[in-house]
């Protein structure tokens, strides 16, 4: 499902920012803390009020996880590594969430990249089917994919069931705490 930006909502999401990815995000909330998980390049432990409701593992950790602590073979089961932006593994309801994140300011390759959401969830799907975990794929996008040239896209992400955001992700939609905020009804 999509959903807009602003107003306090982009204080309970992951803002879409190059520069800013889901851990430092997390580190500015009320509540939240994180803590580097040890033999990974750049995974962390989510806490919540000193809770952990989730880990991270991107790019190639992410394979780590799978081989380190599960003892997976990834490559007797895929015949190539999809590598996330963000992989979220939400510990309350055992799913992964995996984040491709698409900025654009120009007509180029990310364009095509959109409509490869189903095959790459039926894939992460098959890597984790066998440790019973469920993947839920959503892209967080710039404003740029806001023009009416990308609704065949965007109605097609939805139709195989993926989803996107423009800007911003809503903690919700993550399955994570939302922080209380002064003056914010929740």
């Amino acid at each position: 499902m999509k959903d807009g930006k602003g107003g306090a909502n982009t204080k309970t999401g992951l803002v879409f920012e190059m520069k800013t990815d889901l851990v430092s995000f997390l580190r500015k909330q009320s509540g939240y803390s994180v803590k580097k998980i040890s033999g990974y390049k750049s995974s962390y432990n989510i806490l919540y009020k000193k809770e952990q409701v989730a880990r991270t593992f991107p790019k190639n950790d992410l394979y780590t996880f799978l081989e380190t602590e599960h003892n997976l073979d990834w490559a007797g089961i895929l015949s190539k590594r999809l590598l996330p932006d963000d992989a979220l593994y939400v510990v309350t309801n055992n799913t992964v969430y995996i984040i491709e994140k698409k900025k654009q300011t120009g007509a180029g390759s990310v364009d095509e990249k959109l409509q490869t959401c189903d095959f790459k969830k039926k894939q992460y799907r098959k890597l984790f089917s066998r440790l019973n975990m469920e993947v839920e794929y959503m892209y967080l996008l710039s404003d740029w994919f806001l023009s009416p040239s990308y609704k065949d896209s965007l109605d097609y992400i939805i139709s195989v069931g993926c989803h996107y955001y423009f800007e911003y992700i809503p903690l919700q939609k993550l399955n994570l705490p939302v922080p209380e905020l002064p003056g914010l009804v929740q």
